[in-house]
């Protein structure tokens, strides 16, 4: 991986952004969690509805990826191009069944975990500059701050480890290359990679945490109330 500074968002042409479009992935069946935590309220708002405020920033439009059988009536605000699709029985099939609504002049292709609703509108900003500038694939990354050992015992050097987060951005057609195979892999950079293209980091958000446990959820919304108190 390389690291990169993303040029300035505001120096982006005023057009840069007609050809972002962004998957928002929230197909999961909330098996850990305890239910779909892609719907739980979180400060007044659904998870995924946070999750498509922040794509929306940045995006012309957005494809929206939830379970089957939450397709029909699914209630989601958007200032750009919404679409709801089915997703599949894994995250990559997921992501395929979105590339699929993306239309074929998207030149930008952000893809979000809606599991990740502290992702700012900063945040998808320096991932979408990166890809603009040239990259093939962009991941937001923080640095892990635990002590890590191996299966083995042995503790590994954390200051060469990088936590990944999502929004990832891709090249589309690249991103359309990595998915054709049909391969399986945690996260979209992974099969980019698998091509021989290099990854892009910037810099992510240590509020940009996945909900994985109902507790997750608690922290989240302390965060969004204790941010709402700062906002004069």
């Amino acid at each position: 991986m390389s690291h990169r500074s993303a040029s300035s968002f505001e120096e982006m042409p005023n057009d840069a952004l007609d050809n972002v479009w962004t998957i928002v992935v929230a197909g999961g069946s909330g098996l850990r969690f305890g239910s779909r935590k892609q719907f739980a309220d979180l400060g007044g708002k659904s998870v995924l509805q946070r999750s498509v405020d922040a794509a929306d920033s940045v995006s012309a439009g957005t494809v929206i990826v939830v379970p089957s059988d939450a397709v029909d009536g699914l209630a989601i605000e958007a200032n750009g191009q919404a679409v709801v699709v089915a997703g599949g029985a894994s995250r990559a099939e997921s992501v395929r069944a979105g590339l699929a609504a993306v239309p074929a002049e998207a030149a930008v292709v952000l893809v979000h975990d809606a599991a990740r609703p502290l992702a700012s509108p900063e945040l998808f900003a320096r991932v979408v500059a990166a890809v603009i500038g040239g990259a093939a694939a962009v991941v937001p990354v923080v640095p892990v701050s635990d002590t890590i050992r191996s299966v083995d015992g042995g503790v590994v050097d954390r200051d060469r480890l990088l936590a990944v987060q999502t929004p990832q951005g891709f090249n589309a057609a690249v991103l359309n290359e990595a998915h054709a195979a049909s391969g399986e892999a945690t996260d979209d950079a992974t099969l980019v990679e698998a091509l021989g293209h290099s990854i892009v980091t910037v810099a992510g958000e240590a509020a940009n945490r996945k909900l994985t446990e109902p507790t997750d959820l608690v922290s989240a919304a302390a965060l969004i109330a204790h941010a709402k108190e700062d906002t004069p």
